[in-house]
């Protein structure tokens, strides 16, 4: 009995051992996320083999795991470039990107665990200057946006090309110019406007204009024609068409033929 506590010692000492050990040697890698293995005497960081996945892992307790996060992440960057002729623009923009999972072991050698501040930003940054640097401040302010954004995902993926890290967007939400430009360029858009209404104004009356000329040519046009049609024989005719009808009528009448101008009939009263 005196030999219990002698023994109690060590295997108290060899369990609490035991704990560290196996807490040690035990790594959980949570969702969207990757570990990068570093054997500490196996070659340092492993890039031959996929990084390890969610979920619970064994590895040896002189080994180190780098936990990366794998999703799709933003970068917020407020920056200051140059346009075209000189002038201070300020550009706030977001970039989507992600690790390479292929090739996280190799990101996590040759650049570190900072490679957004190492990597990414600098990228991001160059590839703003240079294609704002294409453009002066009215093309900025109204109607390039767009394009900005393309060019700079575009610029940015040829600059991260082969470095292991996935541009996905850039989206750019703000390009703020200097007051002064700004103003000038509100003013001058608004001139714009007023000059294409005034323009719009003008083709329209003009169009209005055009109109009235066809349809007062059509109707002296048709005068013309009708003038001459109207003969002194057909007039004759008519008039004795009339005269014809008006006999036949029931209303009483007083006709003498041939008593008016031209010899048309006269018709001198009438009533019931």
């Amino acid at each position: 009995m005196e030999r219990l506590p002698k023994l109690g010692v060590p295997i108290l000492i060899g369990i609490v051992i035991l704990i560290i050990f196996v807490a040690k040697s035990t790594v959980t890698i949570g969702s969207g996320e990757a570990g990068v293995l570093y054997k500490t005497f196996g070659g340092g960081v492993v890039t031959d083999e996929p990084p390890l996945n969610e979920g619970f892992h064994l590895v040896a307790p002189w080994n180190r795991v780098y936990v990366y996060e794998v999703r799709q992440q933003s970068l917020e960057e407020k920056m200051q470039v140059l346009s075209s002729n000189g002038l201070e623009i300020k550009l706030d923009a977001s970039t989507w990107f992600q690790p390479s999972y292929e090739q996280l072991g190799k990101l996590h050698r040759e650049k570190g665990e900072q490679y957004i501040q190492r990597l990414l930003q600098p990228a991001v940054r160059s590839a703003a200057r240079a294609v704002v640097g294409r453009y002066n401040p009215e093309q900025l302010y109204a109607s390039k946006r767009e394009a900005i954004q393309k060019e700079i995902l575009e610029e940015t993926q040829i600059l991260l090309k082969d470095q292991y890290v996935q541009v996905n967007e850039v989206l750019v939400r703000d390009v703020s110019l200097p007051p002064n430009i700004k103003d000038a360029i509100e003013r001058k858009l608004r001139q714009e406007q007023e000059s294409l209404e005034y323009e719009f104004r003008l083709t329209k009356a003009e169009q209005e204009a055009e109109r009235q000329r066809i349809d007062a040519e059509g109707k002296a046009r048709a005068n013309d024609i009708l003038n001459a049609s109207l003969t002194p024989n057909i007039l004759k005719e008519k008039g004795i068409q009339a005269t014809l009808e008006l006999a036949r009528s029931g209303n009483s009448k007083t006709v003498i033929i041939g008593s008016g101008e031209d010899g048309m009939p006269l018709i001198l009263g009438g009533g019931n």
